[in-house]
């Protein structure tokens, strides 16, 4: 299967604003583009990138005066298969997990696991360990918040989504992760493009989704709280502790987000 993915992000900046910007497709799926999903800004500004602690690709630019757009457009392959779901994983202890797996059973900035560490015992201590207690989880993060993309607040941690009972996927990502972690299962906060192939219209409007991962059965699994069933064209961009670890636009100045689409549409194989 091929998709085309994309967005366009126009801003207004008073002044000459520094920013850091995550919109690259995540190394793990390099292979699969088409062409480099090149970040092209307008006007033009130089930009350098670096790899920042989570092996995501950061880029930097200064940015504005005035409007500006970032942009790109490409075409990447995908298996066309939903996410994997894999039966009888299992819960590592603490002592057995692998050292890069620690930093993600540690309370982050929306993730304030040790808040929730009574509750999350309380609701799931019973459940089964490793994917049965992950999907428990999920399912109830899933019931317990109303989604709107009315209800989105840049600020919104894990425990004001469990008191709130509203919010987007990045809300329903951060309230489980944090659930996760206080059950000793790290759990790292993902984002990138997930369109909607293979579910029924009518459609919302195209944005970048948030899910994670927890690491059970000794490997890395995805989980999706919000959709909370196994999906088609998942992209990954960036991995982190949660959201302030991958926004996808950081800037350092005052600005507006003008408009914004994003894209991630199926296409005919011999689409260029």
């Amino acid at each position: 299967m091929k998709l085309r993915i994309g967005y366009e992000l126009r801003y207004d900046f008073p002044q000459p604003t520094p920013a850091i910007l995550i919109l690259n497709v995540h190394f793990t799926r390099v292979s699969d583009l088409s062409c480099p999903d090149h970040i092209s800004i307008t006007p033009a500004a130089p930009i350098s990138g670096y790899r920042d602690s989570f092996g995501n690709w950061c880029s930097r630019a200064v940015l504005g005066p005035g409007r500006t757009l970032i942009s790109t457009d490409t075409l990447i392959r995908d298996s066309g298969l939903p996410d994997i779901v894999a039966s009888g994983t299992y819960q590592s202890p603490v002592e057995s997990l692998p050292e890069e797996t620690l930093v993600f059973l540690l309370p982050s900035r929306f993730c304030e696991s040790d808040r929730l560490l009574e509750l999350s015992w309380t609701l799931f201590g019973s459940a089964t360990p490793g994917r049965g207690r992950v999907q428990a989880i999920c399912d109830f993060v899933h019931d317990h918040i109303c989604f709107g993309y009315e209800h989105a607040r840049a600020t919104r941690t894990a425990c004001e989504a469990y008191e709130e009972r509203l919010g987007v996927c990045r809300d329903y990502a951060h309230l489980a992760i944090a659930f996760c972690r206080a059950l000793n299962i790290s759990a790292r906060y993902c984002t990138g493009y997930l369109g909607d192939v293979g579910t029924p219209p009518p459609y919302p409007p195209g944005d970048f989704a948030a899910w994670f991962e927890a690491y059970i059965g000794g490997a890395w699994q995805t989980f999706d709280p919000r959709n909370n069933t196994p999906r088609i064209g998942r992209v990954l961009l960036a991995r982190g502790r949660d959201a302030a670890d991958v926004a996808m636009v950081t800037t350092f100045g005052p600005n507006k987000l003008e408009n914004f689409r994003v894209w991630t549409d199926e296409v005919a194989e011999d689409a260029e």
